[in-house]
């Protein structure tokens, strides 16, 4: 049997690379989903000029057409949600509940933002000089770059790119290189839509090759990234350099603060789906579990038994509550945490070991530590795998102070049933997002997210807020 072939999407046309790569199962190394096409510098310039071409047309397009190609594309996301689920657990490993889950987000993402293109308001002012009106409008930016990680591979994609499209700019995806199905199923479905060619351009490949590339082309007028701290600062440096706008996510190192007087059954949910789930490789994940004295004891021996219980194996496997790493690489990073964690001093209370399953995949036994502290590796940088600390704390006042020691600050929870600490941690934890008594992990499509510190840099990402990225603001003045 012949494995399928993939190419770029570029000026409304398919189009071939010089080589594809294997987009392989981490559940099973020998599922091969189909061949992907690495495009080249000079495929990448194409799409940029496709994209410049299509914008005078698109940005001043009807908002209504918008409204009906976006609504388009996230009914038939909806639509084929478990189709696109599955290949979502097959080529990331999250569990296929998981995938189907993400699949539905990226369409109502799509149908939110079908709204958006009917929303966009603007002001009118008075002046402070006689006879003069003012207007304050939005207007799209550009031709603009989005750079998506493999964690997420259809909902990051779909919270870019339907806020480009509906506020009328013209768009070049490049996604992970590790997951390019989810992407190229979007972009399959958005050739469907209606929307103009040369409006949606997916190029495929290494980030060293069409990431650099699309970063520092003279035809893009921002950038919208996802990724490590590491790649997303050169991206801020490169883009300033060339007068860029720029909005990056990078990460996180998220606390889990469980108060003395939290339900312990709950916390002990929350902070197991927090960790754990998506085989920990959320940005959003906890990985510092910051736990009162008074509650330790009875946290750990509840850890512990609930991570006797939870099943890692086959993402399309029924009952399976973790799936794979993503790949061997990750694999073997997360592994490296864990030997710097013991070797730190942490004790490793359970898990870390790699596990034999029916099919060769990248699996690993989720890890606890105990007995850790705030200078530790393992606790102050972000692991992005199935790895979690407990560090033992005084009060909450302590718990507050180590939960904003990170150079991070995207999300952080607690877990506790007095409304006073709970009013407090919202106003004082330094994250751009906080949960009460729910998992770190887990944010809906309709508001902000973002963070503070070295998690993001820039305007929000979805809801409305979308539009402070991309758009630009524009005063006009008229004389009666």
């Amino acid at each position: 049997m012949t494995t399928p072939q993939h190419d770029n999407y570029i000026n409304g046309q398919w189009v071939a690379g010089d080589k594809y790569s294997p987009n392989v199962n981490p559940s099973n190394t020998a599922d091969v989903l189909g061949l992907y096409t690495q495009a080249s510098a000079e495929q990448l310039d194409q799409a940029v000029q496709a994209a410049r071409a299509a914008f005078p047309a698109w940005s001043v397009s009807g908002i209504q057409a918008r409204a009906d190609a976006l609504d388009k594309i996230g009914n038939e996301i909806l639509a084929r949600r478990e189709e696109l689920g599955t290949l979502l657990a097959r080529e990331e490993g999250k569990t296929r509940p998981e995938g189907i889950g993400e699949a539905a987000r990226a369409g109502n993402i799509f149908k939110f933002f079908a709204g958006e293109c009917l929303r966009l308001a603007g002001e009118t002012l008075a002046s402070v000089r006689p006879g003069i009106g003012i207007e304050v409008t939005r207007e799209p930016l550009g031709v603009i770059g989005l750079i998506t990680p493999w964690n997420f591979p259809i909902a990051i994609p779909a919270w870019k790119v339907a806020p480009a499209l509906a506020y009328g700019n013209c768009v070049v995806l490049k996604p992970a290189d590790l997951v390019p199905g989810c992407a190229w199923a979007l972009a399959d479905i958005i050739s469907r839509s209606g929307i103009p060619a040369g409006v949606f351009n997916l190029v495929m490949g290494r980030g060293s090759v069409v990431g650099d590339a699309l970063v520092n082309h003279a035809g893009i007028d921002a950038i919208s990234f996802t990724g490590s701290q590491s790649v997303g600062g050169r991206i801020a440096q490169q883009c300033a350099a060339n007068l860029k706008k720029v909005q990056l996510e990078m990460g996180g190192k998220n606390p889990q603060v469980v108060l003395d007087d939290a339900d312990l059954g709950q916390a002990v949910e929350l902070c197991v789906q927090s960790a754990f789930f998506s085989t920990g490789q959320r940005c959003t994940a906890s990985s510092r579990l910051i736990v009162t004295e008074g509650i330790y004891p009875k946290f750990i021996e509840a850890m512990q038994a609930r991570m006797a219980a939870l099943k890692v194996g086959d993402a399309l496997q029924a009952g399976i509550d973790i799936g794979p790493v993503s790949s061997q690489s990750q694999l073997a990073q997360d592994a490296d945490y864990v030997s710097i964690g013991q070797q730190e001093g942490g004790t490793l209370l359970m898990g870390g070991e790699r596990l034999s399953r029916d099919a060769d995949g990248f699996y690993m036994a989720p890890a606890l530590f105990t007995d850790t502290t705030m200078d530790m590796r393992i606790n102050r940088e972000e692991v992005f795998g199935p790895v979690a600390s407990i560090i033992r704390v005084k009060d909450y006042e302590a718990a507050l102070a180590v939960a904003n020691d990170t150079p991070f600050g995207l999300s952080a929870g607690i877990a506790t049933t007095s409304l006073k600490y709970a009013t407090h941690f919202k106003r004082h934890s330094q994250a751009g997002m906080v949960m009460v008594n729910l998992p770190t992990a887990g944010v809906d499509y309709h508001v902000p997210f973002g963070g503070r510190k070295g998690s993001s840099y820039g305007p929000r990402e979805q809801g409305r807020y979308a539009q402070e990225f991309f758009t630009t603001v524009k005063t006009a003045y008229t004389l009666a």
